[in-house]
């Protein structure tokens, strides 16, 4: 299916092609993804008042998160696929099940390698959220982790974090095969806590190495 100009612009953000900061100019992006100026500009429109886009002036730049949102962000993406475990636990087919352990399995060679072992996570998060059956769930977290695309860095950067977060992923999807709902919420609630830490530590890093 050919996609529109929105969903374009949209994964390229999530993709990191656009990072938060970068501004979107809307003839490069026309020219970029082969549209006419009109859905770009509608698209570029749609995803300002969706807070994806911020205004620099008389320009258009990807939206980044301060601490606050940041730390709102990650209360509402822990209980909502908190849920979604928990769900995934009661209604998960066995051939789901499989999927899930088999990502994990699969996505050890991607550890030592941030970009893709987040591209990973990505999958294997969404894999769970459709694993729940629950549609509405599934698409407020598609809301949620679209704003996950406005962090410039991936709590997966830091060092000793993919091995870990390879062995809470294990854990959750033990607790979902063995329909354990409240053990898989538990699982994946602690996932996120910790993930949070990770991210609060390297932004602080960062801080710190911008002082002269």
């Amino acid at each position: 299916m050919q996609k529109d100009a929105y969903t374009l612009i949209l994964e390229a953000i999530d993709g990191g092609i656009y990072r938060p900061g970068d501004r979107l100019v809307e003839s490069e992006l026309a020219e970029r993804f082969g549209v006419s100026r009109t859905p770009v500009r509608e698209a570029l429109q749609r995803l300002e008042t969706q807070s994806m886009l911020a205004r620099d002036g008389r320009s258009l730049i990807v939206a980044s998160l301060d601490h606050n949102q940041l730390a709102e962000l990650y209360v509402v993406r822990a209980e909502l696929e908190g849920l979604a475990a928990r769900l995934a636990a009661r209604h998960a087919s066995p051939e789901e099940v499989k999927v899930l352990r088999d990502m994990v399995a699969e996505d050890a060679a991607y550890i030592g390698k941030p970009d893709a072992l987040s591209r990973a996570n990505r999958r294997f998060h969404k894999q769970i959220h459709l694993a729940s059956h629950n549609r509405y769930l599934v698409q407020q977290l598609d809301l949620v982790h679209r704003s996950m695309a406005l962090l410039a860095t991936t709590s997966l950067a830091a060092e000793g974090r993919g091995e870990t977060a390879q062995a809470e992923h294990l854990a959750i999807v033990e607790a979902i095969g063995a329909g354990d709902g409240e053990a898989a919420q538990a699982a994946l609630r602690a996932h996120i806590s910790k993930a949070f830490e990770t991210r609060l530590k390297l932004d602080a890093g960062s801080v710190t190495r911008a002082k002269p």
